[in-house]
């Protein structure tokens, strides 16, 4: 009784619980696979897509967040993911996924 208790008055004070929604790989999986390939190389006709390169591994979170969120630097419109819907904290799922993906391929 006191979890449910817990559980709705965290949701009526609009408390974000983990969800699906939020998990990064899955995100990944829908929105950025098609252009950046399943290991994050990249498709070679797209430049600019090769999240394993030197540049996006030295970008900040805050960058990488920036690009995914309103497009980055440049504004590209195929990403600004905020204003297709995606939540602050999905996107914030996306960069950590990113970074794993940068983790498990070595320089």
């Amino acid at each position: 009784m006191k979890i449910h208790f817990l559980g709705a008055l965290l949701l009526a004070a609009g408390c974000a619980i983990p969800n699906q929604a939020q998990d990064g790989a899955a995100l990944y999986r829908s929105k950025c696979v098609a252009c950046h390939g399943a290991t994050g190389a990249g498709r070679p006709a797209i430049p600019g897509t090769n999240l394993l390169a030197e540049a996006a591994r030295k970008a900040s979170d805050a960058d990488l967040t920036e690009a995914i969120a309103r497009g980055g630097k440049k504004k590209l419109a195929s990403h600004a993911y905020e204003t297709k819907g995606v939540k602050p904290a999905e996107i914030e799922a996306l960069v950590k996924y990113v970074r794993t993906l940068q983790a498990k391929q070595k320089p």
